[in-house]
């Protein structure tokens, strides 16, 4: 009897380790919400300037203050939103008494709110379902930093358009004009080279790492000089003295993209020295 009540108690502790584990995962599931709280943590209380988006400026433009919607992840629904001047929120739940509803205006494109009106700087820059849509706050330092990077663009974007041998900028330039560049002088491709970097260095910065770039121009200048031509339909590349076939253009894509990258294969290879020493 002794035996068997030893053995009893050490299958019931066994049990218990067994099971214990399961419970630490269930309060590892918890899912996070994002709530109001965190929304309004960090609020600095200052003046604030709103401006209408795409340079707009009316001589007055009156935005909705009310029958509008924020979704409350917390809670777990749409909360509805109105400016009023007696109330200390703009959540339509969380007011007491009447509520004395006001417009939101902007003069000639922009709106002035004092550190005093927190609730509709709040509405504005937090809550409001057209922020960043229709209006946008005025914030210096965001617009300090996108500017600071674009001055960076284009001074890397100069940097690389002063040092580019004149094969890279005619196939840059290729892109940005076209078939023009076949006919400029060198002088005149440098300034036109320049002044596209200056006016859009983030596309020639992509452009001049763009290793295809320099393929694609190859390309366009073989059919220029009659060596290779492309169909009608723009489907297939062929020799142009004898109509055999080179390549067919995959659905969808650019023939001049589709022909740069069939260059680097093995067939492709072979087809680009015979052009290149044609066109030499």
């Amino acid at each position: 009897m002794a035996k068997k009540q030893e053995t009893k108690v050490v299958t019931e502790e066994v049990t218990k380790v067994v099971e214990q584990p399961k419970t630490e995962t269930k309060v590892m599931e918890k899912p996070e919400t994002i709530k109001k709280h965190d929304l309004e943590k960090d609020w600095v209380i200052k003046d604030r300037m709103y401006y209408l988006k795409n340079g707009k400026s009316p001589l007055s433009y009156l935005i909705r203050g009310s029958s509008i919607h924020w979704f409350d992840e917390e809670k777990g629904y749409e909360r509805e939103l109105k400016y009023t001047s007696n109330q200390r929120t703009c959540f339509v739940d969380e007011m007491k008494g009447d509520q004395r509803l006001e417009h939101i205006i902007f003069q000639k494109g922009g709106l002035f709110v004092p550190k005093n009106k927190t609730v509709l700087q709040k509405l504005l820059s937090l809550y409001h379902p057209h922020k960043d849509k229709l209006f946008e706050e005025h914030q210096p330092v965001k617009i300090a930093e996108t500017q600071l990077d674009w001055l960076e663009f284009e001074v890397a974007a100069m940097n690389a358009a002063t040092n580019l041998d004149i094969d890279m900028m005619e196939a840059v330039m290729r892109v940005e004009i076209g078939s023009k560049v076949s006919n400029m002088s060198s002088k005149e491709l440098k300034r036109d080279l320049l002044l596209f970097a200056k006016k859009s260095p983030k596309l020639f910065l992509e452009l001049v790492t763009d290793e295809n770039v320099m393929l694609r121009n190859f390309g366009i200048k073989a059919t220029e000089a009659n060596i290779i031509r492309l169909s009608s339909d723009q489907r297939t590349f062929v020799w142009a003295s004898n109509d055999r076939k080179l390549m067919t253009v995959p659905f969808e894509e650019h023939p001049y993209s589709a022909l740069a990258a069939w260059f680097k294969t093995d067939e492709g290879m072979e087809i680009y020295s015979n052009i290149e020493k044609r066109l030499n």
